[in-house]
């Protein structure tokens, strides 16, 4: 989304145009692209609601703007503040109730779109882990279908009543009866089919990528999307990628991956050890030192699993993260990964090492043709080419401490989507190969986070020692103990 400063446009663009393709709905608004067509005939009972939903935000706006006229300067503020809430409570309310791929989107709104209002941010931020529950009784049947047997039976104590609910599933605290204190995420019943729904039904909003960035392909792009989708449905390969992080940050001094129960897992049952910690809008009240540890945290996770494990964790919206002080972190929900292949990830590193290390134009504008990331012979100089991109590295291009705002934030969606401001030539000639497709969700989502925290750090000392090509040093004392934490587990893994 393209960070909207507009007291409503965002609200109008969500409600009006939701669905899937979310970020590509809210541009269609702003550059003047068609929106669906809406058929009685074909359109299924879930884009039925979301077309309701749509028409109540229209008419609550046109009342709206009918009481603006009239009313002073600060009426109309109060106006504007009322409609804001009342057009993100109807929002929650019915993407929490319908879960599956239509809840993500509000998710991602809560946390990507700085432009959003503090109240409306507020509201969405609900459907991070706190969306309308299946009932005790039906999440105790889906144990049974699914585990043979009634929670009472597998389990010393079951809290029928969950600590976390979100797009997919919800999530039960219990006791094992080994006495283990574990979380049980359990999938809702018939969410495989509204994502499936949902997904079918969001081609419209793919295929207008065509119409707003002429230079992408869209169909790696929707293909790429819909098998990440997908594969969260799938609890038995999240427990394969959770295993994966788990034991590779086994003990480490900040970092904390839950470790996975097997015999109580299966495809849509995944149970874990249960891990304690603040919630986002906790840390939000900390001291600056503590925002600053946790976002350094995250980044070194984030990032430093791409050239560490070779895989990435997709998913970096605020509910997935549990914080203690002192900057350790417990990252959750692993069922949007991508694993990267050793040619993915040594063109990250090409790319790094020609605009950041090197600093040479030509040898980044080759790299970015060669890879189809730009159309060969683009009527663009070099240096017009890293004006456009240059803005993605700028927080790790200078060797000093840089503060990740909202004006950041909201300036890095608009150059990745804002196809009518000062970089929109470029940007109607690129495209996005598929692996490039996650890695912007998590980038944009992590900027979107750090700007909440105003989180600071000098990024390129922290990210060299997160780039191989470079393996520099320990910068700060958080990267001290972990290189003492990496010597142990080399000592340990060869016996010495």
């Amino acid at each position: 989304m393209v960070a909207i400063r507009s007291s409503r446009g965002p609200l109008l663009a969500l409600s009006a145009a939701l669905g899937l393709g979310a970020l590509v709905a809210i541009l269609q608004r702003r550059n003047g692209v068609a929106e669906a067509p809406v058929s009685d005939t074909k359109m299924s009972y879930r884009n039925l609601r979301l077309a309701r939903l749509g028409a109540r935000s229209s008419g609550r706006y046109a009342v709206h703007k009918a009481r603006a006229t009239f009313a002073s300067a600060e009426r109309r503020d109060a106006l504007d503040t009322e409609f804001q809430i009342r057009t993100a409570q109807d929002v929650t309310k019915e993407l929490g109730n319908m879960k599956g791929a239509m809840m993500k989107l509000g998710q991602m709104a809560s946390y990507l779109d700085t432009g959003l209002p503090d109240n409306v941010r507020q509201t969405l931020a609900s459907l991070q882990h706190d969306a309308p529950p299946m009932s005790g009784e039906l999440a105790a049947a889906q144990i049974e279908r699914e585990l043979g047997k009634p929670p009472s039976e597998l389990f010393l104590e079951w809290d029928p009543i969950p600590i976390a609910s979100a797009s997919i599933g919800q999530v039960h605290r219990a006791i094992t009866l080994d006495d283990r204190a574990v979380a049980v995420k359990i999938q809702y019943p018939g969410v495989a089919d509204a994502m499936e729904s949902d997904l079918n039904n969001a081609d419209w909003i793919f295929g207008a990528m065509a119409s707003l960035f002429p230079g992408v392909e869209p169909g790696p792009i929707v293909e790429e999307l819909k098998d990440r989708l997908v594969e969260e449905l799938d609890y038995t390969a999240e427990a394969k990628s959770q295993r994966y992080f788990a034991e590779f940050f086994d003990r480490h001094p900040f970092i904390h991956v839950p470790h996975v129960v097997e015999r109580l897992s299966t495809e849509r049952i995944l149970t874990t050890e249960l891990a304690d910690g603040a919630r986002f809008d906790e840390l939000l009240t900390w001291s600056d030192e503590e925002k600053n540890l946790a976002a350094e945290t995250i980044f070194r996770f984030s990032f430093g699993s791409i050239y560490r494990l070779h895989a990435f964790n997709g998913d970096p919206h605020p509910g997935n993260y549990l914080f203690e002080k002192g900057g350790r972190v417990t990252f959750l929900d692993f069922g949007l990964i991508k694993r990267f292949t050793p040619t993915e990830t040594l063109l990250f590193e090409q790319l790094i090492q020609a605009m950041v290390i090197d600093e040479d134009l030509p040898a980044f504008r080759t790299i970015v043709e060669d890879n189809g990331l730009l159309r060969r012979g683009a009527p663009f100089t070099d240096e017009e080419i890293g004006e456009y991109f240059q803005f993605f590295y700028r927080y790790v291009a200078e060797r000093r401490e840089i503060t990740i705002d909202a004006e950041y934030a909201a300036a890095g969606v608009a150059q990745l989507f804002d196809r009518e401001g000062p970089q929109g030539a470029v940007l109607k000639e690129l495209n996005v190969p598929p692996s490039f497709v996650i890695l912007q969700r998590i980038t944009l989502g992590l900027m979107g986070l750090f700007a909440q925290l105003e989180a600071t750090a000098n990024w390129r000392e922290v990210a060299e020692e997160l780039w191989p090509f470079v393996d520099g040093p320990p910068s700060t004392p958080t990267g001290h103990a972990i290189e003492a934490w990496r010597q142990t587990k080399n000592q340990t893994r060869l016996g010495i």
